[in-house]
């Protein structure tokens, strides 16, 4: 599922996404979602949000659950 759309991503939800630091190399982090960032519905680039561990970046994959 993409991660473009704030609808689709709800605290709880596993994710990977990317750090603003990775963004040039496209790294993935991995987590839980903890807060949504982003107040828009929507986002070209990913929807911003805050994981468990602390991590920020934006969603760029919803993993299965």
């Amino acid at each position: 599922m993409n991660g473009n759309n704030r609808s689709n991503i709800k605290p709880g939800a596993h994710v990977k996404i990317v750090q603003k630091q990775d963004q040039p190399s496209g790294k993935l982090s991995e987590g839980i979602v903890k807060d949504i960032l982003t107040k828009s519905p929507t986002h070209p680039h990913g929807i911003k949000v805050r994981l468990q561990s602390g991590i920020v970046g934006r969603v760029k994959e919803i993993m299965d659950t």
